[in-house]
């Protein structure tokens, strides 16, 4: 009876050492859980919401990332703008991405009376015409409260953790995002 309750107790340790270091890796590689802190994400995102970034999505325009701050010791949820190689211009509160014009239903316009965003090129912004090599221009979907590009500069690529692809709290919003 000894050595059989020994077995079982070594078999549940290595049992659950392996899922420990599978969660490891996946956390390291896959994806990983965050907090939102602030509110420049609303109203697509609210303070102290948790998310679930995918560290292997390909980023593309318009996706939301998890990155780390450039001034901060801290990470930030922001949508991505502009591309390497795009043109970024706000122009009487309309997105223009490469001179296309953009709807962006995201932000909330119905609670401001003027701009939710001011005018800017990347030119006067950031004395560049277009978005560097391994860099993005992103902004947050609350544009009046939002720390973004157009006060620090450009985002590099190896500073973004990954793509924003879940909200598990609250647990009545949770679900995929958009």
């Amino acid at each position: 009876m000894e050595t059989k309750t020994k077995n079982e107790i070594v078999s549940w340790i290595k049992s659950l050492a392996l899922a420990f270091i599978i969660a490891l890796i996946c956390r390291h590689f896959i994806f990983e859980p965050v907090t939102v802190r602030g509110e420049s994400m609303v109203p697509t995102f609210a303070n102290e919401q948790k998310l679930i970034v995918s560290k292997t999505s390909e980023i593309e325009r318009f996706d939301m990332i998890v990155f780390h701050s450039p001034v901060e010791d801290q990470d930030y949820v922001k949508r991505i703008i502009g591309m390497p190689g795009d043109t970024v211009e706000m122009k009487d509160d309309v997105l223009y991405v490469n001179g296309k014009a953009y709807k962006e239903p995201y932000v909330n316009r119905d609670l401001v009376m003027d701009k939710v965003t001011a005018d800017f090129t990347l030119q006067e912004l950031l004395g560049q015409n277009i978005v560097p090599e391994n860099s993005y221009f992103v902004m947050g979907d609350n544009r009046l409260r939002s720390y973004d590009s157009r006060e620090f500069g450009f985002i590099s690529e190896e500073a973004v953790v990954g793509e924003v692809k879940f909200r598990f709290y609250p647990f009545d919003e949770s679900g995929f995002t958009k």
